[in-house]
């Protein structure tokens, strides 16, 4: 799984910049997406598909964030059941490890950087552009403070997650 690095500018130009440094710390430009209220503002640079325009990954986490919460409780339901019904005994042990897993994903999730799109909605309407590049979680730190370093104007706008199997 890759992070997903925003960057908030306030032209196309100074997005074409940040693109420019991205590429030379060696991210793929397949991996970098700008998004604008203007798209015809971003000509020459790699726009952000349907998908990533709606952000995707912001549903895909909800859903996985529901049907965890889902699970544990239907475990819980059923551990409940079997204690009533048959007491303490080693089938009580299966809904029990059930809710542990539940609890160990849903801690787990709460560990994943979770910036969204969505939190850059007010910055769209005003005109800036946001640019998004997905890289490895190991090289989240150099990549920012690349950008950062070269591309002062360039507001670290959060870290979040992506993955190319789902295309998010």
């Amino acid at each position: 799984m890759n992070r997903r690095l925003y960057f908030v500018v306030d032209s196309a130009a100074e997005a074409a910049a940040v693109v420019h440094e991205l590429e030379r710390a060696g991210v793929d430009r397949n991996h970098i997406h700008a998004l604008a209220r203007d798209p015809q503002a971003l000509q020459g640079l790699p726009t952000a598909s349907p998908e990533q325009q709606r952000d995707r990954a912001r549903r895909v986490e909800k859903v996985l964030w529901n049907a965890n919460l889902t699970l544990f409780a239907a475990a819980l339901i059923v551990f409940v059941a079997v204690l009533i019904s048959q007491g303490a005994t080693w089938w009580a042990l299966v809904p029990a490890a059930v809710m542990a897993a539940t609890f160990g994903a849903g801690l787990s999730f709460t560990h994943v950087p979770n910036t969204h799109l969505d939190e850059f909605r007010e910055a769209l309407t005003h005109g800036e552009v946001v640019v998004m590049a997905d890289a490895p979680r190991n090289r989240v730190a150099s990549i920012e403070s690349t950008v950062h370093r070269r591309q002062p104007e360039a507001a670290v706008g959060g870290v979040g997650w992506s993955t190319d199997m789902l295309r998010v």
